[in-house]
């Protein structure tokens, strides 16, 4: 087969068109191929179709866009940029627009939505000197958190300061907060920090 200029142009077209409409359908039903050949048998299922959305924060970078989770039965099944946010106005980053991987990914045996076996479900915790990873709990890893900020700070606690004044602070701990928290867990992030006596505070988005 000759190619030409205006043949090369349309393929391209269609390759585009077959991807888009292809990445919202359920592999299981029909292939990009199928879809441009027009050879579906069936009639292919959205996979937003009676999905619930809600809206949350991209956790990469700093500007927090505005990120569009559907979820169908409790699993997640697609993530897009929000096009009401005024930060992004729908627009993602190529992190932003890979975000669904982090939750689940399509196994390409059977083309299911699956749980991405990459990502961390339990706690790992390698002891001091150690050379290998061990699998805690929960409890074990929020004591064991609890326990050295609590160690910290009563070891860098400073009641009062070299002129006699009372100033209630810890030297030892820098508090560090998430472009992807919002306004209120920022707020109750911040007023813990100051009750530990924190005054090495920061955020990611300032950085």
């Amino acid at each position: 087969m000759k190619l030409t200029r205006r043949s090369f142009v349309a393929a391209a077209g269609a390759s585009i068109a077959a991807s888009a409409v292809g990445g919202l359908l359920n592999p299981q039903n029909a292939s990009a191929e199928e879809i441009v050949r027009g050879t579906i048998k069936k009639e292919p299922k959205f996979r937003l179709d009676g999905a619930t959305e809600t809206s949350t924060i991209c956790p990469y970078c700093g500007v927090g866009c505005s990120i569009i989770c559907s979820s169908t039965g409790g699993d997640l099944v697609n993530a897009e940029g929000d096009p009401d946010s005024p930060v992004n106005w729908g627009g993602t980053c190529s992190k932003g627009a890979a975000i669904f991987g982090i939750r689940s990914i399509f196994d390409p045996a059977t083309g299911e939505n699956i749980p991405n076996p990459a990502r961390l479900t339990k706690v790992l915790y390698r002891a001091p000197k150690s050379d290998h990873w061990e699998t805690k709990t929960w409890d074990f890893a929020l004591k064991k958190i609890g326990k050295k900020i609590r160690d910290v700070r009563e070891a860098t606690f400073t009641h009062k300061d070299e002129d006699g004044v009372i100033v209630n602070r810890t030297s030892g701990i820098m508090w560090l907060g998430g472009a992807a928290l919002d306004n209120e867990e920022c707020y109750v992030s911040w007023k813990l920090g100051r009750a530990l006596g924190v005054y090495n505070m920061e955020h990611q988005a300032r950085i």
